[in-house]
């Protein structure tokens, strides 16, 4: 497995193409809820790749200077329960770290709510609807769990 991040065309179309296919497709997200305003020519992407393809994406950014937000995150099905998930999530974990974020703060499906725990994550809000999907709060403090 290959991860590589940034903004280019051609990455960010990966991740465009496995977000339609995820979330569009598998889950019914309106396409106009799920490519939005943050999806600029800045925004950085991380995308994993097996033997050229890619089965996983994530999206970044900053909520201030200290907190990351990760979003946007998904798995194609036939790589899902195999590490990849928690492979691109710490990596993106250490280049938070890096940029100075003390904590991550997302927005977790209610049916992925237990994947997140099991990365650290503790739920801290009540449940609520995104885009149509129960959803919940999670945060996590980067500093403590990456030492």
């Amino acid at each position: 497995m290959e991860i590589l991040w940034g903004h280019k065309a051609w990455l960010k179309a990966s991740a465009f193409y496995l977000r339609y296919q995820i979330f569009v497709l598998e889950q019914g997200i309106k396409p106009t809820d799920e490519f939005d305003a943050l999806d600029d020519n800045d925004r950085i992407y991380g995308v994993a790749f097996i033997a050229g393809q890619p089965v996983a994406t994530i999206r970044w950014q900053l909520d201030s200077p200290s907190q990351l937000h990760p979003d946007r995150f998904c798995v194609t099905k036939e790589y899902r329960h195999q590490g990849i998930g928690k492979t691109l999530f710490t990596e993106l974990e250490k280049r938070g770290i890096a940029a100075g974020c003390k904590t991550s703060l997302l927005s977790a499906e209610m049916a992925a709510a237990n994947f997140y725990q099991k990365l650290g994550y503790k739920i801290v809000s009540k449940p609520f609807y995104e885009d149509g999907i129960l959803c919940v709060s999670m945060k996590k403090d980067l500093l403590e769990t990456n030492k």
